[in-house]
């Protein structure tokens, strides 16, 4: 029997959304007899629950502690199911890497660079990999908004979004000059670093990318198809969203599909990626691909494209778990 941890919460913007994931992960894990799963919730005050609502805490030595009854767990495996800070930016992945304990992802300093969205673009460029045409701030001045207003006096539809968030959170379209100055206020409140993006009439894709069994995988890609243009938070996670996804892109000719599932792979390898990561892309009309984004911990709620992709792809959710733990261990 295998002591698991499965890390969520975290007390950030996408805090609700991980709970989501980790229900997913729990129940799947419920059903495989050689686990004891700990599910812990990082509380917006930072304190630490278990799925029975029992405060505990993590100790450096790979362990977990109940105070009140001063029970002590040796933990085998951890799974920092957090989207966004502290489970996507590195943070976690180096408590971990000083516990000694093995973990689910990529990383700290993956796991850090593919949550700047600057650094993403960087790392993109040095490897050669298409991605959209940019420019980053990494202040808020005179010499800046200057730098800003002569990109969108060149593309006239552009994104502005905080360089360390994820789920849309601190991203806003600017086709009109009004809203420039405004957008770039907002977006630093959220990040030290800011990007800038020429806005690409395209369709977005994604492709799950995983290692199972020693082999790097790439899934056909899936599509998200968001009527009011802008794949904003509420889009993604609100009952009320009209956006629909499908599993399988359709209309997505051979030789492209072949092209982006090279490109993610040749992403995951480049920045020393490992176990799995959602790479997203843009399609243009004219048939140019481009990588967008890349999640190294990927929504694994119900609605989650990255499960169904990988087990459209032939491999369960539960096995592929399971290999990582089993070969992890």
């Amino acid at each position: 029997m295998k002591n698991i941890l499965l890390l969520c919460g975290g007390g950030g913007s996408e805090h609700e959304i991980s709970l989501l994931s980790a229900k997913y992960i729990f129940d799947t894990l419920a059903t495989c007899d050689d686990y004891k799963v700990f599910k812990v919730e990082i509380l917006r005050n930072g304190d630490r629950i278990d799925q029975d609502g029992y405060l505990c805490e993590l100790r450096k030595a790979g362990e977990i502690f109940y105070p009140h009854s001063e029970e002590i767990h040796k933990l085998d495996f951890a799974i920092p199911c957090i989207h966004g800070p502290p489970g996507e930016n590195g943070i976690i992945q180096s408590i971990f890497e000083l516990m000694g304990l093995p973990y689910l992802g990529v990383g700290p300093e993956a796991s850090q660079i593919c949550f700047n969205k600057v650094s993403t673009k960087l790392w993109l460029d040095a490897l050669q990999i298409p991605n959209t045409e940019y420019i980053f701030l990494g202040e808020f001045n005179e010499v800046n908004k200057h730098r800003a207003q002569v990109f969108f006096d060149q593309h006239k539809d552009i994104y502005i979004k905080a360089a360390s968030q994820g789920s849309s959170v601190g991203c806003y379209h600017v086709n009109k000059e009004e809203y420039l100055e405004k957008s770039l206020t907002e977006a630093f409140k959220f990040s030290d670093f800011v990007l800038i993006e020429k806005t690409q009439k395209a369709r977005e894709l994604e492709i799950s990318v995983y290692e199972y069994e020693g082999q790097i995988h790439a899934s056909l890609p899936g599509e998200i198809i968001c009527p009011d243009g802008f794949y904003t938070f509420e889009q993604k996670y609100s009952k009320e969203s009209k956006t629909h996804t499908d599993i399988v892109a359709k209309n997505i000719p051979q030789k492209i599909s072949d092209e982006m599932k090279d490109m993610a792979i040749k992403a995951f390898r480049g920045l020393k990626l490992k176990h799995l990561s959602r790479v997203d892309f843009f399609l243009t009309d004219d048939g140019k691909v481009f990588i967008n984004e890349i999640n190294t911990f990927p929504g694994m709620t119900p609605i989650s494209m990255f499960p169904k992709m990988m087990e459209n792809n032939g491999h369960k959710f539960k096995t592929y778990l399971n290999n990582i733990i089993q070969s992890s261990t």
